[in-house]
């Protein structure tokens, strides 16, 4: 399957829905690790509490790509990074629910020669449906020459 027939079949649809809990330690720990001072994401009696705003990067769906997705072409692929989008804050405590779908898949060429990118994308809506954040994770794969 091609790049442009990944695209067409995949891209835009949601393949998957969980359910997320902010747990408090969870937050509060996160923060630590990332070396967080701002009292907002690192003293819990602070009145704009909340979790930092990659938070929401340690969160993985049930499935990592849609289940007609031919799953050999990202064999031995690498991870290429996360974009974080905070559209709100982060409410420590809530529940939140995030969907996956492929953005987009992508070929370019550089110095090592050719490679192939997918962007998974994770939107994480709160109980009233309003965004909280989008994650983007990249998966590269470089092409056979």
């Amino acid at each position: 399957m091609d790049v442009e027939e990944l695209k067409t079949r995949f891209v835009g649809e949601e393949f998957d829905s969980t359910e997320f809990e902010v747990k408090p330690a969870d937050a509060l720990a996160f923060a630590r690790c990332c070396g967080e001072t701002d009292p907002r994401y690192s003293d819990p009696r602070h009145p704009e509490y909340q979790a930092p705003p990659t938070f929401m990067t340690r969160f993985h769906g049930r499935r990592t790509m849609p289940e007609e997705f031919p799953e050999e072409y990202f064999q031995g692929s690498f991870d290429g990074g996360k974009t974080v989008i905070a559209h709100a804050p982060i409410p420590v405590g809530a529940t939140l629910v995030g969907t996956s779908q492929i953005a987009d898949v992508y070929r370019k060429t550089g110095r090592s020669g050719s490679m192939t990118f997918l962007v998974h994308r994770m939107e994480y809506r709160n109980q009233e449906g309003e965004p909280i954040s989008t994650v983007d994770w990249k998966l590269i794969r470089k092409d056979e020459a």
